[in-house]
């Protein structure tokens, strides 16, 4: 029998990605990136919470071995399912994220897990000496800390996935950083920054899920309408890019075109531009250094093109205040501000309070909680458990 043929050098040269959260939005477009450079980009792992059907039809197309789903429950009905091909590997739970993570064919690891669930695979990644795209802020927001130490020791790169730190990256790109002196993050003002804010008591979740500009995950886009999402992309850009507090701020832009600008000392501000879709910035970090064809087409300036800013409202936009007391406070209080506000949204989504109760609830659970400087990632976890019951308890009480 002959032998196969060796793989060609462009084959051969291909990034392996490991794609944690394949079944969601970010995971949804990081495939429309690697379909779109087969000749760069190779599937190594795909991972997903519950939605183990998706993700078999993934692995089927991509000819994945490795796949891990999280529920438990899903993860047995994938087993008896026969929808997998005999020679995967299938893995379970946060094991099995980890064990992804760490795939010795692995270069890159995009972690696009909602909530915290992503922290141990991304810390996991970085003990595996893997370069990391990083699209679940939450791990930075809890843990920014331990996770920026731990890649300065192994020598990681951290290559950040949401757009404004993405956009941030490429500014400051060639520039030290004593020239900086701050970095103002874009929002869009989500579903509801036409409304009145009278109107905002009566708001319904798919009021909120009605956003103008991006298709993201349900989470992600009631934290579009209060202006969390943007708190703790300022609380993540601290850690990403060694800011003080008062050089992380941001602006409404109605048009999501401008993802960020840039300040240097001497008054000169740099932008980033870009169509209001997840491929730009997944195909930066996921080619980096190397740029090529996007996946769609860039902004047409052929037609007429506004670029509108005002200031952030706080007083309509509670959520971005207690965000930026949280960054201030240090400590634990950003992973207490998260917690408490994934507990309130879930609330929400699931009509049990509403809109307005959100700030409500994560302004109880930074009121209450004793902030310290944590001397470990148990210290945080302890934090993040204990304000998820005191806010789940503060749910079942609201009135």
């Amino acid at each position: 029998m002959s032998e196969p043929p060796s793989p060609s050098p462009a084959a051969r040269q291909r990034r392996k990605v490991v794609l944690l959260g394949a079944t969601g939005s970010i995971g949804r477009n990081a495939l429309r990136v690697v379909a779109t450079h087969a000749d760069k980009l190779e599937l190594a792992g795909v991972a997903a919470h519950s939605n183990w059907r998706q993700l078999s039809e993934i692995a089927r197309e991509h000819a994945v071995r490795d796949v891990a789903i999280y529920d438990a429950a899903a993860f047995r009905e994938a087993k008896r399912s026969g929808l997998f091909s005999p020679g995967t590997r299938l893995h379970e739970g946060a094991p099995g994220l980890a064990a992804l993570a760490t795939l010795a064919s692995a270069d890159i690891v995009l972690v696009a897990v909602v909530g915290t669930a992503g922290l141990e695979p991304a810390l996991a990644a970085i003990e595996a000496g893997k370069d990391l795209a990083l699209a679940s802020k939450e791990i930075l927001v809890m843990a920014g800390r331990f996770v920026m130490e731990a890649a300065r020791r192994k020598g990681t790169r951290i290559l950040p996935v949401d757009s404004e730190h993405n956009a941030v990256f490429q500014c400051l790109e060639g520039h030290p950083g004593s020239g900086l002196r701050r970095i103002v993050l874009t929002a869009s003002g989500g579903a509801f920054r036409d409304w009145p804010a009278e109107r905002l008591e009566h708001a319904t979740p798919a009021d909120a899920l009605k956003h103008p500009n991006w298709d993201m995950g349900r989470k992600v886009t009631v934290d579009s309408a209060t202006l969390a999402n943007k708190g703790l992309e300022l609380i993540e850009a601290q850690w990403l890019f060694n800011l003080r507090p008062e050089q992380c701020t941001a602006v409404i832009h109605p048009q999501s075109l401008v993802h960020c600008l840039v300040e240097f000392n001497d008054g000169a501000m740099l932008a980033q531009l870009a169509p209001s879709s997840m491929t730009f910035p997944i195909q930066h970090a996921l080619l980096y250094p190397e740029r090529a064809g996007g996946v769609e087409p860039p902004i047409d300036f052929t037609r007429l093109v506004r670029f509108d800013f005002k200031p952030v409202d706080l007083e309509r936009f509670p959520m971005m205040r207690l965000a930026t007391e949280a960054m201030k406070g240090g400590g634990v209080a950003p992973a207490v501000f998260n917690a408490a506000n994934e507990v309130a949204v879930e609330a929400f989504l699931g009509e049990r309070i509403p809109f307005l109760a959100i700030p409500a609830i994560v302004g109880k659970a930074l009121a209450r909680m004793d902030n310290f400087e944590p001397g470990s990632l148990a210290d945080v976890l302890a934090a993040d458990q204990a304000a998820r019951r005191g806010s789940a308890a503060d749910v079942k009480g609201f009135k």
